[in-house]
């Protein structure tokens, strides 16, 4: 597999250019830390509830979501 060629001025990396094999490999822990971000940022805004809650607020029985 070819190498990560990093790039950059005076010394300091400011960029890199990774192998396609590399980047499908780390594609899906991409997605996860994205999903993070998004989890935390709902998470932070509140409004958040049980299942139940929300199953009720639906008019559903939230038995059926055990």
């Amino acid at each position: 597999m070819a190498q990560p060629m990093v790039f950059g001025g005076h010394r300091r990396a400011e960029g890199v250019v990774i192998p396609f094999e590399l980047y499908t490999e780390l594609l899906p822990v991409i997605e996860d830390i994205e999903i993070a971000h998004l989890v935390r940022e709902r998470a932070a805004a509140g409004g958040s509830g049980s299942l139940a809650d929300v199953a009720l607020g639906l008019g559903l029985d939230p038995d059926d979501y055990r």
